[in-house]
């Protein structure tokens, strides 16, 4: 093959992003990116022009620099606000601080530890109350209800109402992609007045629970506004079920395509701290970094991106950078401990992050405990991945237990 033959076929355009077939395995883009147009200016599907940072390198320094904010607001205006506008997650110092000083003191490791018991019944009752031994849809029947049931003991929401909060998620993620607009916004105010009415009680009868922690907390001497209340709490309900129920998906959906790997796990069991964390690396439960916004014009590896530009990490493509991880595309359990990206980077470092690897090993460990010989019932390929620009997961996994 002739230079121009080999740049030809390296070539990547708009229209290899956001297909179905990119959605099924991204992996073959993300390496012609990395090598040929590692900062690639996009159409995204919800018509805005951006960038997507492919390299690892580049990837660490875009999610540390504070010159590309978080702050929707800021960016848009106030008029342009939804119930996800004032969290820590799309905002900037010093509401960051504030926002995320109240929060994490309940997601602490020594916090998180204390709950290794509680999580493990939680996991061995799903276990025990199948509705068949011998078949399960992972997502709906474990994947989904572990998490959803652990951060609604933890906020104080009924867990009766984890199928409510599994609809509204599914929106809010799949809110990039342009037909589920309409539904979004009828979703947000059915989710704004649950969580008022909710707010309304623990103001009346406050628990011990972490909502009425936030209802009536003061950190650095201020408490919470209404709107960011309903900001903090709609982001640790869907964040805190969204990236373990794709962990747990697409963690085991890797270890059934290398069965040797299983194999190798259910033998020296002990080897799943390092799994969890190839799991993490290998195909990520957040494909892409959530937005951030040039605040002025910034000259990054020979591209102009102007004030007000969108940009996004894609953080698997990070994870699968052949310049920060040997043989990238291999999964291997006993992968020495990786510098990934799974849980992003700098301020914003996702702060349920020791609570998704817990709720992550103990799920793998237990399901393989108790179903060594599970297997898929279809062929990996004809699985169907969910739309959206954040999270990377299936949305049925049907095995086989026996």
């Amino acid at each position: 093959m002739n230079q121009n033959e080999s740049n030809e076929s390296n070539h990547i355009s708009s229209s290899n992003f956001f297909t179905s077939s990119f959605t099924q395995n991204p992996y073959p883009v993300y390496e012609k990116l990395r090598k040929s147009d590692p900062v690639f200016k996009v159409m995204f599907p919800h018509g805005v022009f951006g960038w997507i940072i492919s390299r690892y390198e580049d990837a660490v320094q875009i999610l540390k620099d504070s010159r590309f904010s978080k702050d929707i607001v800021k960016r848009y205006g106030p008029d342009n606000q939804t119930i996800f506008s004032n969290n820590m997650l799309f905002s900037d110092p010093p509401d960051h601080r504030r926002l995320r000083g109240l929060v994490q003191k309940a997601f602490t490791p020594k916090l998180v530890a204390d709950m290794r018991d509680h999580v493990q019944s939680i996991a061995d009752d799903l276990l025990d109350n199948l509705p068949s031994q011998e078949t399960m849809n992972l997502i709906d029947d474990f994947a989904f209800p572990l998490p959803i049931i652990v951060i609604s003991e933890i906020l104080g929401v009924p867990r009766e109402d984890r199928e409510k909060f599994r609809m509204w998620s599914n929106t809010v993620i799949d809110a990039s992609v342009a037909e589920s607009a309409e539904l979004f916004h009828q979703h947000e105010r059915e989710f704004t007045e649950y969580l008022t009415d909710w707010f309304a009680k623990v103001r009346k009868e406050p628990g011990q629970d972490l909502i009425s922690q936030l209802v009536i907390a003061e950190e650095f001497g201020e408490q919470l506004t209404e709107k960011e209340l309903l900001s903090v709490v709609a982001l640790l309900i869907i964040a805190g079920h969204e990236t373990t129920v794709n962990l747990i998906g697409n963690g085991i959906l890797a270890l059934l395509e290398h069965p040797e790997q299983r194999d190798l796990l259910i033998q020296q069991p002990e080897l799943i701290h390092q799994a969890i964390e190839e799991m993490l690396r290998y195909n990520g439960p957040v494909e892409f970094s959530t937005s951030r916004w040039a605040s002025e014009d910034i000259e990054f590896r020979g591209h102009q991106i102007a004030k007000g530009e969108l940009v996004i990490v894609a953080l698997d493509s990070a994870n699968r950078d052949e310049e920060q991880f040997s043989d990238p595309d291999v999964f291997d359990i006993r992968r020495e401990k990786s510098s990934h990206l799974a849980f992003g980077k700098g301020i914003h470092l996702c702060l349920g992050a020791p609570l998704a690897r817990l709720e992550g090993e103990i799920a793998v460990s237990t399901l393989l405990k108790r179903f060594p010989n599970l297997r898929l019932q279809k062929d990996i390929d004809t699985l169907e991945w969910r739309p959206g620009l954040i999270v990377r997961g299936v949305k049925e996994i049907p095995v086989q237990l026996k």
